[in-house]
């Protein structure tokens, strides 16, 4: 087991990962007291009822399984409930699912009451890694990728590496590109072991802590996203885009970092990429409309006055931050896209 601590001037929360620990989860977090517990229909119900058991005044929430639960539809409804359920400051909410769902919850947890405490319990691989820890939480607004949101610090973070067992291999995959992305702007030596190794669950639970603790250290430096926090949306300009274009084709978020990366790489590290992106089981081809996703870029809060701020991985562990107008970036994908 490993605790990493996130410190932070409005308020510092460790990070627990290990085996076992779901059951345990009132040893991490103060929940005695009313627990708002929001889980959606793709986990395991058994997930939050263990959660449930070690609380005081539980209440399971479940939305749906998907992006489309990311909208200010679902989180009125779920406000509605926390209501309802007699809710006040002294409570928290507690997130046990995916990226969705904590997203979802930390937005409710900071509108509600102005703001009730968060914990969040992240079930894959893709929001252990990377979207559990940093503060970001929003919900979608059409087609256009988490722009309702705030910051909102959780009280405490808990990763059991054991709920990944019942991830489906794409799932596992896909939040594995997180990972990767962390490892080609910060950490050499992970990415090289991607490429020596693989991953395997002996190396998992190692895997998952050497990218929290780059996060940890980008966002300690870069609550608010002003400078270097740039760099953990490496791959996403171009991905969320894909995202955007690729519903129809039910591309995952994971996938579309994968192919976002490649046409901000120099050759020879796209080249590595590919070989390791083909070894972990991700894309490494687009087969929707380029055009059509480009378009969509223009949308994203990274695009402001017809420019927007790419991340460039020149050399593997390294990273630049160019800012380029809109119509230069898309001619940089359309040169590079094509694999």
């Amino acid at each position: 087991m490993k605790t990493i601590r996130l410190n932070l001037p409005g308020g510092s929360y460790d990070i627990t990962v290990g085996r076992g620990l779901l059951g345990r989860a009132n040893e991490y977090m103060r929940l005695s007291r009313k627990v708002f517990i929001v889980t959606d229909s793709g986990v395991p119900r058994e997930y939050a009822e263990r959660v449930a058991a070690v609380s005081g005044d539980a209440l399971i929430y479940t939305v749906e399984s998907g992006e489309g639960s990311k909208s200010l539809a679902v989180m009125e409804r779920l406000l509605q409930a926390m209501l309802d359920f007699g809710m006040t400051r002294g409570d928290c909410a507690v997130a046990v699912g995916g990226g969705v769902v904590g997203d979802l919850t930390g937005f409710a947890a900071s509108a509600y009451m102005r703001g009730i405490d968060f914990y969040n319990i992240p079930t894959t691989l893709l929001s252990q890694v990377d979207s559990s820890i940093g503060g970001k939480t929003a919900v979608n607004l059409g087609v256009v990728k988490n722009i309702v949101g705030a910051f909102y610090q959780p009280k405490a973070v808990l990763i059991d590496v054991d709920v990944l067992r019942t991830l489906s291999k794409r799932h596992y995959a896909a939040g594995l590109a997180e990972a990767v992305k962390m490892s080609l702007t910060s950490d050499a030596e992970l990415f090289e072991a991607f490429e020596r190794d693989g991953v395997c669950d002996e190396n998992l639970e190692d895997i998952i802590v050497r990218a929290l603790e780059i996060k940890r250290r980008v966002v300690e430096e870069d609550e608010k996203e002003s400078g270097i926090r740039k760099i953990l949306n490496f791959g996403h300009t171009l991905g969320h885009g894909l995202e955007a274009e690729g519903e129809l084709s039910g591309l995952y978020h994971g996938e579309c970092v994968a192919l976002g990366m490649l046409p901000v790489c120099s050759s020879e590290v796209r080249a590595r990429l590919l070989e390791v992106l083909k070894k972990l089981g991700l894309p490494t081809r687009f087969e929707g409309d380029i055009d059509r996703a480009l378009d969509f870029v223009c949308h994203d809060k990274k695009c402001a006055g017809g420019e927007v701020s790419v991340i460039f991985v020149e050399e593997v562990g390294t990273y630049k931050i160019k800012t380029m107008s809109l119509d230069e970036f898309k001619r940089l994908v359309k040169e590079r896209f094509t694999v």
